[in-house]
């Protein structure tokens, strides 16, 4: 029985082309800080990469800012643009971010909160994951003079629904507040343009798109400063100090020119997927709830995320996974916290239904079989799911 991978949104496999370039580059030596030519190859495969990397997201080559993935970069955004703001004002100290925002997001907004004086708002959203806009224009005009910045991802990494990015861009920048998206779960699959936006910073990482572990980008606008959190050589326009990775540079590049270049036909197929996997499990198990927006042009087309009522999501997961079937009960980041869901609980939905969700994501190795296998496991998966979590309730009673 062959393992069935449906987390892609956790992480998905390198691609060939990122391989290469990754393999190409590590027989090669040289610190891209270097004056001599061996250090002069490795800063030109850095900066080509820096080229491509912003020409396929919409941005200025000097807007991207390499980093270590995508936490790193959410938390440079955050404290670097928080810091900038309050030092220029000290009446900057409130972050407006939304309730659904990735981990990466919501711990150093509340680490802001804790140690240094940040008053931090979560900003709600509707019952399918969406920011609602008239929540932030109203924390807006409260006292637009004291919000340092806002921040908001470009789709969420476990319902898999768009936000309104362009709309909270303008909002803000109507009193001239700085927006921050968090785009690692998009790229690859939205049209993510940087400029287009009007956004002030955004995240991306690499192996969310096929490339490897362990580097991203912060694209952050020309004209805007942020506090740095590392201090060192002061590589990255002295916001990001470092030693340069240049195979996993070149081999980003190379995943994300395969990813755009293929987004068109690839969001087509996997839309196909996905909507077969839902129709068919919610024929299997009628009473399954799918969570997000229903309307393909509002949401992710690699996401389904599917709440069992009676399930607990973790033990359906073991399930699956018992089965050779990968999928999630949320974000990656949080697995084995045993705690709801707290996209589903800011969606209205109540615990029992927040614990009792499974989300399955396509990639660019998933296939009909895959969807195949899922359908074949799953009606059994749910019913001894629910028989183990009637036989703890009855045990809890006595």
């Amino acid at each position: 029985m062959e393992a069935v991978y449906l987390d892609h949104a956790a992480t998905t496999p390198m691609v060939p082309e990122a391989v290469a370039a990754l393999t190409e580059q590590l027989t090669r030596t040289g610190n891209a800080s270097s004056l001599h030519g061996a250090g002069r190859a490795a800063r030109r495969v850095v900066e080509e990469s820096r080229e491509r990397i912003a020409a396929a997201l919409g941005a200025h080559p000097g807007e991207v800012v390499f980093t270590s993935g995508g936490t790193e970069a959410d938390n440079l955004a955050l404290k670097g643009l928080f810091w900038r703001a309050r030092a220029a004002d000290p009446r900057r100290t409130r972050v407006l971010a939304s309730a659904v925002e990735h981990h990466a997001v919501l711990d150093p907004a509340q680490w802001l909160a804790d140690h240094e004086g940040a008053q931090v708002e979560w900003l709600p959203v509707d019952e399918r994951g969406r920011l609602r806009l008239d929540a932030l224009a109203d924390c807006l005009a409260q006292d637009p003079a004291s919000v340092a910045l806002v921040t908001v991802m470009a789709a969420n990494n476990e319902v898999g629904t768009v936000q309104p990015v362009r709309e909270v861009v303008a909002l803000a920048h109507e009193h001239g507040i700085p927006v921050h998206v968090d785009a690692v779960q998009a790229a690859g699959h939205l049209g993510v343009d940087f400029a287009g936006w009007g956004v002030d910073a955004l995240t991306v990482t690499a192996h969310k798109l096929g490339g490897p572990y362990g580097v991203g980008a912060l694209l952050l606008r020309r004209e805007l400063d942020a506090t740095a959190l590392l201090h060192g050589g002061g590589q990255e326009r002295d916001v990001r100090s470092g030693t340069l990775d240049p195979p996993a540079i070149a081999a980003f590049a190379a995943a994300l020119g395969v990813a755009e270049a293929r987004r068109t036909a690839e969001t087509a197929r996997l839309e196909a997927l996905r909507s077969r996997l839902v129709e068919q499990v919610a024929r299997l198990v009628p009473d399954v709830r799918v969570n997000g927006d229903p309307d393909p042009a509002g949401r992710l087309p690699h996401i389904a995320h599917l709440s069992f009522p009676g399930c607990e999501g973790d033990s359906l997961l073991m399930l699956l996974d018992a089965r050779q079937i990968a999928c999630s009960t949320g974000s990656a980041c949080s697995a084995g916290v045993p705690q709801a869901s707290h996209v589903l609980l800011a969606m209205g939905r109540d615990e029992a239904e927040a614990r009792s969700s499974l989300r399955f994501s396509l990639g660019h190795t998933s296939t009909e079989a895959d969807v195949d296998r899922v359908l074949a496991e799953i009606g059994p998966a749910v019913e001894r799911a629910r028989a183990a979590g009637a036989l703890s309730a009855r045990r809890a009673v006595r």
